[in-house]
């Protein structure tokens, strides 16, 4: 038999081999839902989507033995899902809930010691931690205390996430993962853009099933992932053909979403992977000049909702709040009221649209600070690693930082999917580190002892 003729035989083996895999673990799957389901109280919150999370839960679990880091992986589609899951009065957004079962398995599972600019990240996030510590005690209620371990688990816990997952080296699976499950919504909400303007309704779109999103969530996440297709690192290694298909298929959802915050943080990281990257100038001007349609929808949309004079949208409804959040905050301007004060009787009913203005009511003068610190230590830290690597981590950074000027900020996955992808960023060019180090091998040492002398 030819040497082609094996290897397509071997390949058969392989291909056979996977399927009757991966049909037994559909099986499983199959066999957990129906089981969770029916167990599960009817009167919970989110019961089917509870099922499938806890679904997934068990047949990671079963596999960890073989793949130690079996839920982190498993848990990176469940970073981009919203949905609220609960039992018992309990809230949880399935983003959330996957988030704990990723750091969990990363903290235990994950290779050490980390690396200088991840204990770098790690420290920042510390600080401003510490500072907010401040308010929890000052202001001493449930929601507050719980919200200070949710902050940390967003920033910190993300990038424990991601480096475990780039370390091991998964980077590309989970990026992969990230990238599909967002355009797998992106096309939804497609299909949802069309429906409506199909019978005049030209407003904003966003999936209403299988699970209801808002067009906010939605356009970061879309902004998020548009940005690892558009840069698609060599150590990632898609085709150009399917990075630029995803590329696009984002970027149309981003716009049909009609989300002004995820269009302006699009931009600016593609502005600062322009900036950094090694391209040609024909390929900049391509670039820039892409941008000034998507400038100009968020220009028009503002003018529009401006001269209509409806004090009751977005843009005069933000200046209101503005207003209010600054007053309320001069009650207590230098710890603040808390974390999630919003949820506190006799307090501002409703959290601050804009990142730097939520920390100044919720933690002070001292939070913001620190706040500050520690965004411009982050955004130095990533700037000066290896390009290959630090480019696409600032991207989605500067990405998150500019869409919190103009809408939420602490809100579950808009704040971890940046910080996981930097963490697989980081943990990826360790692990190529790693690689180059074995392949070259450990130094040779010299012998001990009197040099030799050469006899002429």
């Amino acid at each position: 038999m030819s040497s082609t003729k094996e290897r397509r035989a071997i390949r058969h083996l392989r291909v056979v081999e996977w399927w009757g895999g991966a049909w037994r673990w559909v099986l499983t799957a199959f066999a957990a839902v129906a089981v969770i389901y029916l167990l599960l109280d009817r009167g919970a919150s989110g019961g089917a989507v509870m099922a499938v999370v806890l679904a997934a839960f068990i047949v990671a679990a079963s596999l960890t033995g073989s793949k130690p880091l079996a839920i982190a992986l498993f848990a990176v589609p469940g970073l981009l899902i919203s949905q609220r899951i609960g039992i018992g009065g309990t809230d949880l957004s399935v983003s959330d809930a996957a988030l704990a079962a990723a750091f969990g398995t990363a903290l235990l599972l994950g290779q050490r010691p980390y690396s200088t600019p991840l204990r770098r990240l790690l420290w920042l996030n510390l600080l401003y931690q510490f500072a907010t510590l401040i308010t929890v005690i000052v202001n001493p209620y449930l929601a507050n205390t719980m919200e200070w371990f949710h902050a940390w688990l967003l920033v910190s816990g993300a990038l424990i996430v991601g480096w475990a997952l780039g370390a091991a080296g998964y980077a590309r699976l989970a990026l992969s993962l990230i990238v599909f499950t967002a355009c797998a919504i992106a096309v939804v909400t497609l299909v949802q853009a069309a429906s409506q303007y199909a019978v005049g309704n030209f407003g904003p779109a966003a999936p209403a099933w299988p699970i209801p999103m808002h067009k906010n969530f939605v356009g970061t996440v879309f902004a998020f992932a548009a940005i690892v297709a558009y840069l698609n690192p060599d150590w990632v290694g898609w085709t150009k053909g399917w990075s630029r298909l995803a590329f696009w298929v984002l970027v149309a959802a981003t716009v049909a979403s009609q989300s002004r915050q995820a269009l302006i943080g699009l931009m600016a990281a593609v502005i600062i992977a322009v900036i950094r990257r090694s391209t040609s100038r024909r390929s900049r001007v391509l670039i820039l000049l892409l941008l000034i349609p998507a400038a100009w929808l968020i220009i028009s949309m503002v003018v529009e909702q401006v001269q209509s004079q409806n004090q009751h949208n977005s843009v005069f409804q933000r200046l209101d709040w503005f207003r209010e959040v600054y007053h309320f905050w001069r009650e207590s301007p230098i710890f603040g009221h808390g974390l999630r004060y919003w949820y506190q009787p006799g307090n501002l009913p409703y959290q601050p649209p804009q990142g730097e203005l939520e920390v100044l009511a919720s933690s002070g003068a001292v939070g913001l600070a620190a706040f500050v610190v520690m965004w411009v230590g982050i955004l130095l830290v990533l700037w000066h690693i290896d390009p290959r690597f630090g480019t696409l981590a600032v991207a989605v950074v500067v990405c998150r930082l500019a869409q919190a000027q103009f809408d939420l900020f602490w809100v579950a996955a808009q704040v971890s999917i940046p910080f996981v992808i930097a963490g697989v960023c980081l943990g990826a060019m360790a692990h190529e580190q790693r690689a180059d180090e074995e392949a070259i091998g450990p130094p040779v040492r010299m012998a001990a002892g009197p040099a030799l002398r050469v006899r002429r």
